[in-house]
């Protein structure tokens, strides 16, 4: 049985859990029948619903008994506002349990053991590498860190520029790379934009289709600073506003104790606000191949002031998005 290519899928299944599972791990799982046969599928349902093995085994039905269960995470151990998955596998009939990454809570961890105990035969850190790089990500990050993996989400030209010297912004990247970032807002669970951002654009911040339809996930939208929209701000339109009366980074991730990852989107004061408090983990930027040569900066940092002091990060992703170039960079700590 090929375990790394059935992980591969299982990560593939658990793309649909993010964003709408948090606070719970976006996971995937996938059963799979003695002969070789997918024979369910599954993914984390919002809090309170069906585990992704959960899932699965309802899609397998009759032919769970003697199949193998290949999952992202752990089976969790422990009972919540749903039951163990461990003791659902063990009682499906599972034979065998293949996951990659072992669950870092303490409260939910030990599933593994569960499961050898009852019988099961258990292959733990298969494929481990690229499910902790999918939708696992900032799960596991706020796991092992306390807090929202934080992402600055930058448009830029190639001299850096996000605004001309009038203000104007609209378009500096094409479609398809507009179309790439509304895809990612789909998954994450909150973005940040000042309250400059939000008084001069007078933005949505939702996540469109590119026809414009809204996503089925919607993030948090959360507006930063002291002064207050008016009533008719586009931003208080729909469900799921946050004021935070504060410039402290700190207090904005204090008001999202269920968030797994948070985009920050601008403008520069806001963006260099994270990069000051060593609050920014990743960089996702798109890079239109354009000038401007003076107007609105990327980021407004203003603790480096020095080449020694300056953030160091790691390229993970470059991207062909039309004319505009994606390109996400990892913090090097």
């Amino acid at each position: 049985m090929d375990f790394d290519a059935l992980m591969l899928r299982a990560v593939d299944a658990s793309r649909a859990a993010q964003g709408i599972s948090s606070p719970n791990p976006p996971v995937g799982a996938v059963i799979v029948a003695p002969d070789g046969t997918v024979v369910g599928v599954g993914a984390t349902q919002p809090p309170g619903g069906p585990h992704a093995e959960v899932m699965a085994l309802r899609q397998a039905g009759e032919s769970a008994r003697g199949a193998t269960a290949v999952v992202t995470l752990e089976p969790c151990n422990h009972t919540g506002r749903t039951g163990p998955c461990a003791r659902a596998l063990v009682d499906a009939g599972i034979a065998e349990v293949a996951y990659a990454v072992a669950d870092p809570n303490p409260t939910a961890a030990g599933g593994a053991q569960t499961l050898r105990a009852a019988g099961v035969t258990v292959h733990g850190g298969i494929g481990s590498t690229d499910a902790e790089a999918g939708p696992l990500k900032p799960w596991l990050f706020r796991q092992r860190h306390g807090r929202p993996m934080v992402t600055a989400k930058i448009a830029s030209t190639i001299d850096g520029r996000i605004a001309a010297p009038d203000g104007t912004s609209q378009w500096i990247t094409g479609t398809d790379a507009r179309a790439h970032a509304h895809e990612t807002r789909a998954r994450i669970d909150a973005i940040v934009v000042g309250t400059g951002t939000a008084l001069r654009d007078n933005p949505t911040l939702t996540a469109r289709r590119p026809g414009g339809q809204p996503y089925a996930h919607q993030p948090a939208r959360v507006v930063v600073g002291k002064r207050d929209l008016p009533g008719d701000a586009a931003l208080r339109t729909e469900p799921g506003y946050v004021h935070v009366h504060s410039h402290d980074p700190a207090d904005v991730l204090a008001a999202l104790p269920d968030a797994l990852w948070v985009l920050v989107e601008g403008g520069p004061s806001i963006i260099g606000a994270f990069a000051d408090a060593d609050l920014v983990d990743d960089i996702d930027h798109y890079l239109a191949p354009a000038l401007l040569g003076a107007g609105a900066s990327s980021v407004g940092a203003n603790q480096v002031t020095t080449l020694a002091d300056k953030r160091v990060f790691r390229r993970e992703e470059i991207t062909e998005l039309g004319d505009d170039l994606y390109v996400r960079y990892r913090r090097q700590r």
